[in-house]
């Protein structure tokens, strides 16, 4: 265990931000679910909207490497223009 003050903040600070992540993670992979489960045209572009939102903003916090957030989004574009298509 930490002996230091500044230590001791540290840890406090190393496992606030831990948890800080998790979420914006988990809420993200959450958004992204949905966005893939939806059926209809409409459902999937507003799931979708939130989804991508969520990673531009999980991405620029730097939570997300750029290229990982890039490929989740094509992912999903593509999903959303392959329901179109069907539709």
């Amino acid at each position: 265990m930490a002996n230091h003050k500044s230590a001791k903040k540290r840890i406090r600070q190393s496992l606030k931000r831990k948890d800080q992540n998790k979420m914006a993670l988990s809420k993200m992979k959450t958004l992204i679910k949905k966005a893939l489960a939806s059926t209809t045209k409409e459902e999937a572009a507003e799931n979708y909207k939130s989804a991508v939102s969520c990673i531009d903003r999980t991405s620029s916090q730097g939570r997300l490497h750029k290229n990982n957030a890039a490929r989740k989004k094509s992912q999903l574009t593509k999903f959303l223009n392959s329901l179109e298509k069907n539709s």
